[in-house]
């Protein structure tokens, strides 16, 4: 394959960071949102974060137990 073919085929590097723009502008804006709402509202990003915690837990024992891991002990 010649240098000049490959070139016209693969994107620039322009071409690549241009491509993830929108998605680097999300990433901007919910970073301004979560910056904000943790200015206006600490107690609701705290229960966010520790309902996240709690979700994680719950999807990795979910997990755990269905690939055949040792079951928890309940008491």
């Amino acid at each position: 394959m010649s240098r000049a073919r490959k070139s016209s085929e693969d994107p620039s590097l322009v071409d690549k960071i241009t491509g993830g723009e929108p998605l680097m502008a999300l990433e901007m804006q919910t970073l301004r949102r979560y910056h904000d709402t943790q200015k206006k509202q600490p107690a609701e990003v705290d229960r966010l974060r520790l309902e996240a915690t709690v979700l994680l837990a719950s999807v990795y024992e979910y997990q755990h137990q269905t690939l055949g891991g040792r079951k928890p002990q309940l008491h």
